[in-house]
């Protein structure tokens, strides 16, 4: 494990159950206590304790292996990410990995990032530039918790589905990204009251006012769940920032609750994995929730930072288990 420093976490209690059948379950309904006592027995038992158990070793990301596929596929289902370990590669190379990589996956619908080039990556890495100067991801602050693309609600059709993040180059220092799967974060919150996953499923939970940009164009405002059920597979979507400013949520006691006791769990949940991407490494996910320790960067900013982003409305199209309809 030389390619990654890893934060360990103590291993939470497993529960028997049958994965494949357990998973069979609606995350949005909440009067079939037997599908739902099954799939979590099933969640907790076959989740990674170990951030070393997400790792997989690509020999091209570009060109993936049906072997290699299907490792990708085995990890996904148990956590829904998995950390790919392939060859260190230069900005360029690195352009084609994730492309590559991504097109394997299934994913072929990508955001229309301001920041994105014709492939639709997102370099990531300290600027100036306009029109992200100013924004934490391009500096070296702390990136609080989040779901990417939280801050756009177009119904679950158009939601950020999944995120390929790729290490270029890392930080002289820090830079450590902690992650939780946010089947997890359901599971926790509805272990402490069902109401509270009914709360944050509304779809007036979470409110982002209007972004007026240096060019004059404005983003609007978007109001939605945190909670979302895929029409397309049925699995459990999320959109989430721990952000204090320019977020409103709903003005009732039981969301401040469900949001306060979402505060808690990704504080200190047992699976939450904390780890630096090294050079050639990267995440793939179905759009976990991350956050970003602030960092050290080079002197030299061609040294500096890099890491690749690729967002997509698409789920990762590899065989594994799903929720049913």
């Amino acid at each position: 494990m030389d390619a990654v420093r890893l934060e360990e976490r103590p291993a939470p209690a497993a529960l028997p159950g049958d994965f494949g059948v357990a998973r069979r379950f609606d995350p949005t309904r909440f009067d079939d206590d037997v599908a739902w006592r099954a799939w979590r027995a099933a969640k907790l038992a076959e989740h990674p304790r170990r951030a070393d158990e997400l790792i997989v070793p690509l020999a091209d990301p570009a060109r993936p292996t049906a072997r290699e596929l299907d490792a990708l596929a085995e990890v996904l289902g148990r956590a829904n990410m998995v950390i790919y370990r392939g060859p260190v590669l230069d900005e360029a190379g690195a352009r084609a990995a994730v492309s590559g990589l991504a097109r394997a996956c299934g994913l072929r619908r990508f955001e229309r990032h301001r920041s994105a080039g014709d492939d639709g990556l997102v370099a990531i890495r300290i600027t100036d530039a306009p029109r992200q100067a100013g924004f934490i991801p391009y500096s070296d602050r702390p990136l609080g918790w989040h779901t990417d693309g939280y801050y756009a609600w177009g119904g679950p059709e158009a939601a950020i589905q999944a995120m390929v993040l790729h290490c270029v180059r890392p930080a002289r220092s820090g830079g450590l990204n902690a992650l939780l799967d946010p089947e997890i974060a359901y599971l926790r919150l509805r272990d402490r009251d069902p109401a509270l996953v009914e709360a944050l499923m509304r779809p007036g939970a979470m409110l982002i006012p209007p972004c007026e940009e240096e060019d004059g164009t404005v983003r609007g405002e978007t109001i939605g769940p945190v909670f979302f059920r895929d029409p397309a597979t049925g699995r459990l979507g999320m959109r989430y920032t721990a952000r204090k400013r320019h977020i409103a949520w709903a003005e009732d006691a039981l969301t401040r609750t469900a949001v306060a006791a979402l505060v808690e769990i990704m504080t200190d949940d047992p699976v939450i994995f904390r780890l630096a991407l090294e050079p050639g490494m990267g995440l793939l996910a179905d759009n976990v929730l991350h956050d970003r320790s602030g960092f050290v960067d080079a002197d030299d900013p061609a040294e500096g930072r890099l890491l690749l982003r690729l967002r997509s409305y698409d789920r990762i199209a590899l065989p594994r288990p799903e929720f049913t309809a």
